[in-house]
């Protein structure tokens, strides 16, 4: 029980968290409820209360509005809220309120919906990822990709049971095993199992959860994975180990980031980038038909789901996608400056990053980013690797890779030290 230590003011006030219904208050919370002269909450959880607890109710959601309605009490008063207090609840917003009049308040937590599925599967959930989809914005495959189970709190429509799992399906999950747990604790609670895409063609009570278990998918690593850990195809160019490692520490994508590879070819750079951001979306844009399927084949094999692939030309494909926060751009076919112009559109602080072979790309490159104020930097990266078989079986003659120039760019910083 947390109990805010302040002054004495002269209310005495309970937030009660009653678990699913009445019959799941914990006997701390029902002793507050019976000694209130006033009981604050949505009219819902006022309903569900017997009568053995005879206060006056007064219907409120908003913490404005349950704050009016405690402090007019005249003696003990509760507020009520479902599940647990302390689980995304109304809770907090309340508290925070009294906290900055200084008002002391009890918290009786309750039984939470995430406690309420663990006990009804007879399993632990101390390892369980925790996210809400109730009003909230929610991307569900970025929460499968994490390796552990993700619980779900769910709302209606497209965050609801049904349309997290037609999200999960249509990324290629559609045989993820899931769980809805409806009307936990109530007389009509029903646990369904199956897979994702089977749990998309389904209603289910507005008073439902979802649980998902992990996606399969690599385990993360440091960037730059083995060239042939991709699928390849004759005429899809590929991004080199070297190159790619490279490649990644320049963007420093981090967890949460949308990223574009432009030009992505087998993606190679696209999965590394699907990876390392934590799940966000990854855009792979590219034009030739033959990328596209090497793509999705890589994307399927080592678990990708997060990489999402827009078939078609840059910059006209760029248009619609999620805003991007670092850029990678393996191959612009003489189209840069409109592809720059197109990123700098979506998003003027992107980070960038551009690879080329020939010098007279790396003028044009730098001659159009500087053009549009970013600052530019070059390196080059000369790889050479020995090794597989050779005549002598004595001698290992190194072989060496094109030299690759790796350019980065931003915004110029202001001056004083302030970041542009």
């Amino acid at each position: 029980m947390n109990i805010v230590k302040t002054e004495n003011t002269g209310y005495d006030i309970t937030l009660v968290g009653m678990g699913a219904s009445a019959a799941t208050l914990t006997a701390e919370g029902a002793a507050a409820l019976r000694r209130a002269v006033c009981i604050a909450g949505a009219q819902r959880l006022l309903d569900a209360l017997p009568a053995e607890y005879p206060a006056r109710r007064l219907p409120a959601v908003r913490p404005a509005d349950m704050l009016d309605a405690l402090l007019a009490a005249g003696g003990p008063a509760a507020a009520l809220y479902s599940g647990d207090t302390g689980f995304y609840s109304g809770a907090a917003g309340l508290l925070d309120l009294l906290k900055q009049r200084g008002i002391p308040a009890r918290v009786a937590p309750g039984l939470s919906s995430v406690q309420l599925l663990a006990a009804a599967l007879g399993r632990p959930w101390q390892g369980w990822k925790l996210v809400s989809a109730h009003g909230a914005a929610c991307d569900p495959v970025a929460a499968v990709c994490g390796g552990a189970p993700v619980f779900f709190l769910t709302g209606s429509g497209a965050s609801g049971p049904a349309g997290l799992c037609g999200q999960l399906a249509a990324a290629g999950l559609a045989d993820l095993p899931v769980t809805v747990g409806e009307e936990l604790a109530l007389p009509g609670q029903r646990i369904t199992a199956g897979p994702a895409g089977e749990m998309a063609g389904r209603s289910f009570s507005p008073l439902s959860v979802l649980l998902a278990e992990p996606a399969p998918r690599l385990p993360a690593r440091t960037p730059g994975w083995p060239d042939d850990a991709f699928t390849r195809a004759d005429g899809v160019p590929m991004t080199k180990q070297a190159v790619r490692a490279q490649v990644l520490a320049a963007l420093a994508v981090r967890p949460g980031e949308t990223v574009w590879d432009i030009g992505a070819g087998t993606g190679s750079v696209s999965l590394e980038l699907a990876f390392a951001n934590g799940g966000a979306p990854v855009w792979a844009i590219e034009h030739l038909p033959a990328a596209c399927a090497v793509l999705q084949e890589n994307r399927r094999r080592l678990g990708g789901w997060n990489l999402r692939v827009a078939e078609g030309e840059a910059p006209a494909a760029l248009a619609g996608l999620d805003r991007p926060d670092a850029v990678f751009i393996g191959g612009s076919g003489g189209r840069l400056d409109a592809i720059l112009d197109a990123v700098l559109a979506a998003n003027p602080a992107a980070r960038i990053c551009l690879t080329a072979v020939a010098l007279e790309t790396v003028g044009a490159a730098l001659a159009a980013l500087t053009a549009r104020g970013l600052t530019a930097q070059v390196s080059q990266i000369a790889a050479a690797h020995a090794g597989g078989e050779n005549g002598s079986r004595r001698l290992h003659l190194l072989r060496a890779e094109n030299p690759v120039f790796v350019i980065t760019a931003a915004q110029q910083q202001k001056e004083n030290g302030e970041n542009g």
